[in-house]
């Protein structure tokens, strides 16, 4: 009498990726863990000790330029390692058809391929900009040099912004690696997505919320408001806009010559104050997630482009 046996079940593709990644999650968990240490260790006792000891503060600047770039370096990490191993090893050797021919689909492959290291992304990447935050602002009028909230890494490191990058080289890892099937190709290109993409918000910041417009005196040496210059110069009578020829203060004989010559009454500045730092922020990660999801969504249509010919014909003879 023979014994049927039923088949083995296949793994399910999340643990499938764990266990074919578990070293990068090691990897990726000491980094985090590392990083948030140090991040503590700055927004606690090297504050502390520079504020009660100037000479320290040297310091507490080197250490959080350090973090700063720390955090600044997670998208490119993010986006190397997806365009070096998230798919396009897989296809390299060989071993992501031979899955298509059992039990999973290339697009429940794809989406176990991206779903797991999307929510350690966010949740490390999270982690690190919601530390370096607090780290900055335990600084902030306590040590006269900390930096600015407007300075182009500070900004950006201490924003949703990185986690949203963070998620684009992810994305682009994974597309570019169904495209070229190379992991040293699909690398470099990957690397490139988020430096593109952080220029460009970069650039775009200044113009993504309506800027705060501030006249003051021509007896100040320079123009009245604080915060993220966009646009500043002098006031004529009739309201027109000039260029600043940053004489300095009309209380100097000389400079109030000039700005007799030039008609001008008042300084002009726009820009924007602190708290347009969130909704700055808010609308540079949507743009950014809006291009994470259009690169998501191209990565399922190019596979299945490039793998629908083969399942219509194994559908067809089951």
């Amino acid at each position: 009498m023979t014994t049927l046996t039923s088949p083995r079940p296949a793994p399910r593709p999340q643990r499938a990726v764990l266990r074919l990644h578990r070293p990068t999650l090691l990897v990726w968990m000491v980094l985090v863990i590392v990083v948030s240490g140090l991040l503590l260790c700055v927004g606690g006792p090297l504050t502390d000790t520079a504020v009660i000891d100037p000479e320290k503060i040297k310091r507490y600047k080197d250490w959080n330029t350090y973090t700063t770039i720390a955090v600044l370096a997670v998208p490119f990490l993010v986006a190397a390692w997806s365009g070096a191993t998230l798919t396009s090893r897989e296809l390299e050797n060989g071993t992501a058809q031979l899955a298509w021919t059992q039990s999973i689909s290339p697009a429940r492959w794809l989406a176990a391929k991206l779903a797991l290291p999307a929510v350690l992304v966010t949740v490390g990447s999270g982690l690190l900009v919601a530390l370096h935050h607090w780290a900055w602002s335990t600084g902030q009028g306590r040590i006269d040099t900390a930096k600015q909230w407007h300075n182009i890494g500070t900004y950006s490191a201490n924003g949703t912004t990185i986690v949203a990058l963070s998620l684009a080289g992810l994305a682009a890892g994974a597309l570019l690696g169904l495209l070229t099937r190379r992991s040293l190709t699909s690398l470099a290109g990957a690397v490139c997505v988020p430096a593109l993409l952080w220029g460009a918000v970069t650039l775009a910041t200044p113009y993504l919320w309506p800027t705060v417009t501030e006249v003051s005196s021509l007896k100040l040496d320079v123009a009245g408001g604080s915060g993220m210059s966009v646009s500043e110069g002098l006031l004529t009578s009739t309201g027109a806009r000039i260029a600043d020829p940053h004489c300095g203060s009309s209380t100097y004989k000389e400079c109030q010559a000039v700005y007799d010559k030039l008609d001008a009454v008042s300084y002009y500045n726009d820009y924007h104050p602190y708290s347009h730092y969130w909704p700055l922020q808010l609308t540079a990660t949507a743009i950014i997630l809006a291009v994470t999801a259009a690169l998501t969504v191209a990565a399922f249509q190019l596979l299945k482009r490039q793998t629908g010919s083969t399942h219509s014909r194994k559908e067809s003879a089951v």
